[in-house]
């Protein structure tokens, strides 16, 4: 159930297993939370994004056509994109909460979340990722480095707010003609910060859960 002045975006979040990671009362406080999709079709797929910030503030919302040998490189992409258009728009102090619903990049995030911390970025496990989607991982491990914090929850495709982005772009058109907005978050009252109940731990939970 969505919480009134919070985020929607934020409530997935909260609600969603993020691999790798508990799930300590400081998770709760991100900064701004980016959802992205990819879609792949024989014709064309599509790549979508939504941002917002924790109070429930949209910073941006993308939508456009892509063409991609399959949608596991699509997803990768549409996260590269959903994260350079976050970049553009919040300060590198930001702590970010990344939503997508494909179980292996989430993974694959949070493991160079991990390794970011390692002297010389070295993941405790090798990190696999698509054919064709190498010089968006770069991009996405770039965007990693430039945030103060940053994870990623997998949610099911039904719950995306992505997803209708990235599957129909022509219908999405009208976003690519809006300006760019830079947003940024209310600062939290004490209260709200120290009464926040921080549901359990979804550590190593399926999305299906």
């Amino acid at each position: 159930m969505a919480v009134h002045g919070r985020s929607t975006l934020r409530d997935l979040f909260d609600d969603s297993p993020t691999p790798h990671f508990a799930h300590p009362p400081r998770t709760h406080h991100r900064h701004f939370y980016v959802a992205t999709d990819g879609s792949y079709r024989r014709d064309g797929g599509g790549l979508g994004a939504v941002i917002e910030t924790r109070d429930g503030e949209r910073v941006a919302r993308v939508s456009m056509p892509d063409r991609v040998p399959d949608n596991n490189v699509a997803e990768y992409r549409a996260l590269h994109l959903g994260l350079d258009v976050l970049a553009a728009r919040a300060p590198p102090t930001a702590r970010v909460g990344i939503l997508v619903d494909h179980d292996t990049l989430a993974t694959n995030v949070n493991h160079a979340v991990l390794a970011a911390s390692h002297p010389d970025w070295k993941p405790a496990r090798e990190i696999a990722v698509p054919t064709g989607s190498e010089h968006h991982w770069r991009g996405i491990r770039a965007r990693i480095a430039g945030f103060d914090e940053l994870r990623a929850a997998c949610i099911a495709s039904r719950s995306n707010p992505a997803h209708s982005l990235a599957s129909s772009p022509e219908e999405y058109a009208h976003l690519r003609d809006q300006p760019d907005r830079c947003v940024l978050p209310e600062t939290p009252t004490e209260r709200t910060e120290s009464t926040q109940i921080p549901p359990p731990s979804r550590y190593d939970r399926r999305a299906s859960d």
